[in-house]
């Protein structure tokens, strides 16, 4: 009996101690979940704290001007933008420059009132697809930035008037779907790597103002006549070397800008461009070397210097003085070989 009790007793301690450790185990174990459970929360509300700090920040840079939301940042680092900002999707326009953005957010597509978007002079190298869903946007400014490539969603941009890519240096090509941008008005290529004027340019119907000085053209498209309503082209140092004939036939261009590239000759037919304006052709090695006749007509000395400074900023009078010097002496080159065909004629 005694031998029972002995085994009975040592039965009952060993199960009382196990129940004490096994819950000490689960008392331990809940006091993790519940450290856990406090951690992630705080580690969510220091999350929505800094959201709300942003979003203030953000809030102070809006401006209304002219019945428009306005986000404006100047000269502030922000290398990127926060997702907090699409709180402020009825924003109408973006006005950030020189804060060293890297990249336009996916989410711009969220602000569907969006008008204008300029970015200029930070460093985005990359548009993103989701531009295209900017059905209202009329004005997309991202010179001076690292942009490589343009997406061909870019041409679901239907409202688009004016579009900007100055200065982003290894830019050389468009998609060919840009063509599609039945209301771009203004477009600014200038200072980038094109070799060519793309077709999809060429083939814009509405296109008013182009600006391509500073790339790498060698020539010109021959239908670039196509361009009907075309009023001004910047064609400044590049890499011409002649002009297409068919140049003469665009009726409604009153500003073309030729200066620095290796231009031989003009075009004869240029003569008859009647509303042709402002033309210059300053610093081309053209073949003949023609001045314009020196004219004093008023009296006072400003008022001379005032008249050469327009003529020869407008360079018309000089282009038709060329044109007709150029064809004196096709003429005279004529004469003189007709004449030596009459004197070999004669002489058999």
């Amino acid at each position: 009996m005694v031998g029972v009790a002995t085994c009975s007793s040592v039965s009952s301690i060993k199960a009382l101690w196990e129940t004490r450790i096994r819950r000490i185990q689960e008392e331990d174990e809940e006091q993790r979940k519940r450290v856990t459970r406090g951690g992630a929360t705080g580690r969510l509300s220091v999350g929505v704290w800094e959201d709300r700090a942003v979003l203030a920040r953000l809030k102070q840079k809006l401006q209304t001007e002219d019945g428009r939301l306005i986000l404006r940042i100047e000269q502030e680092e922000w290398k990127s933008l926060p997702g907090c900002l699409v709180q402020l999707s009825q924003v109408q326009e973006w006005q950030i420059h020189r804060t060293g953005l890297q990249k336009i957010p996916h989410f711009v597509s969220s602000f569907q009132n969006l008008l204008v978007l300029d970015l200029s002079r930070n460093g985005v190298s990359e548009i993103p697809k989701q531009i295209g869903k900017l059905t209202r946007l009329r004005e997309l400014l991202l010179s001076y930035n690292r942009v490589q490539f343009v997406p061909e969603e870019l041409s679901c941009c239907e409202s688009l008037e004016r579009l900007e890519l100055a200065m982003n240096r290894d830019l050389s090509q468009l998609p060919d779907q840009l063509r599609n941008l039945t209301k771009l008005q203004h477009l600014d290529l200038s200072m980038n790597d094109f070799s060519c004027i793309p077709d999809c340019v060429v083939q814009l119907p509405a296109l008013e103002w182009l600006d391509m000085g500073g790339n790498q053209l060698q020539h010109l498209p021959e239908d670039i006549h196509r361009m009907e309503k075309l009023h001004t082209l910047w064609l400044q140092r590049n890499q011409l070397e002649k002009l297409p004939d068919n140049i003469s036939r665009m009726g409604s261009l009153d500003t073309l800008v030729l200066s620095n590239n290796r231009l031989r000759d003009i075009p004869p037919l240029m003569e008859d461009m009647s509303n042709l304006r402002f033309v210059n052709f300053r610093d081309n090695p053209l073949t003949l070397d023609v001045t314009l006749p020196c004219r004093k007509t008023q009296t006072e000395d400003d008022e001379d210097d005032d008249e050469e400074d327009d003529r020869e900023m407008f360079g018309r009078e000089f282009m038709q003085m060329y044109i007709q010097e150029a064809r004196k002496r096709a003429y005279a080159v004529l004469n003189v070989h007709c004449a030596h065909q009459t004197i070999d004629d004669s002489s058999r």
